[in-house]
């Protein structure tokens, strides 16, 4: 059992994968708890799959495909919150019109030139941190610090703003300037965890581990701190397991988050299943 365990720390390519899945789980749950707290769940989701056309134009210029991603995803952001802040056109609206436009455009320019480069693209797709390379764990590295440096410098802001949005604006905070920083840092990590889980599944590392942290917490630090336990837990468990499995880890990783979060669902405190069910009976 031992060796399962620390043999794979023989490969260079193993310890890249954990350092990554670390990072990754630490810095999506945090800042995916103002994605729960705010419901913002279906931008997050579009914003993955926004990403697509960045990617392939990357390939085809010879570019690093998440230096692709992260230019659609940041520019994406704020042209949705544009369109939303500036006509009547509601939030999801906007992220409907941005999202199947860019979504589209990435699965004609996948048609028109798929076959150069499909292994690579499946990378993307469906994740593997077992290919994450030293430059790829440096950029993963440098953008994880930048995101969590500005989630502690704007705390405070970001939680009014979370829970009451007509509050941030009657304390004259800057709404619309933090709601566009919000966007581009949720833009970030979505890049950021496209190595680990990939466009199809980056939404897990946003959310379940962040929901799970909210059926056990009462406050949002608190809350970030479990976050960030479960999506590491998950992580390193994921990565194992793709490991051993042969497999891909970006499934391997979400299966560990959603195994996790069912185990505290059925069994948490005060909001699980059990006890809505005893209080119920009671009632």
């Amino acid at each position: 059992m031992e060796a399962l365990l620390t043999d794979p720390l023989a490969l260079p390519y193993m310890v890249r994968g954990l350092l990554a899945a670390i990072l990754i789980g630490v810095v999506a749950p945090v800042l995916g708890c103002y994605v729960v707290l705010r419901g913002m769940a279906f931008f997050g989701d579009a914003l993955a799959h926004i990403v697509l056309p960045g990617i392939v134009v990357a390939l085809l210029l010879g570019w690093p495909p998440l230096l692709g991603a992260l230019i659609v995803g940041i520019l994406a952001a704020l042209v949705i919150n544009l369109i939303s802040g500036t006509t009547s056109i509601g939030e999801d609206s906007a992220i409907g019109v941005v999202f199947v436009a860019a979504f589209a455009l990435g699965i004609a320019l996948i048609s028109l030139r798929g076959e150069g480069y499909g292994e690579e693209l499946e990378h993307i797709l469906f994740g593997d941190l077992l290919n994450v390379s030293r430059a790829d764990l440096a950029v993963i590295a440098i953008l994880t610090a930048i995101v969590l440096i500005f989630i502690v410098a704007f705390f405070k802001e970001f939680l009014v703003l979370a829970f009451d949005r007509i509050l941030a604006t009657t304390m004259h905070l800057p709404v619309s300037w933090l709601n566009n920083l919000l966007l581009v840092l949720i833009a970030v990590v979505i890049v950021i965890s496209l190595s680990a889980v990939g466009v199809v599944l980056v939404l897990a590392m946003l959310i379940t581990p962040a929901a799970a942290a909210y059926l056990l917490t009462q406050r949002l630090p608190s809350m970030m701190v479990v976050a960030a336990m479960i999506g590491v837990i998950s992580g390193v468990v994921g990565l194992y397991l793709a490991f051993h499995l042969g497999v891909p880890s970006g499934p391997m990783i979400v299966l560990a988050a959603t195994a996790i979060f069912g185990v505290i669902f059925i069994f948490a405190p005060g909001r699980g299943y059990i006890s809505s069910r005893r209080r119920g009976s009671v009632a």
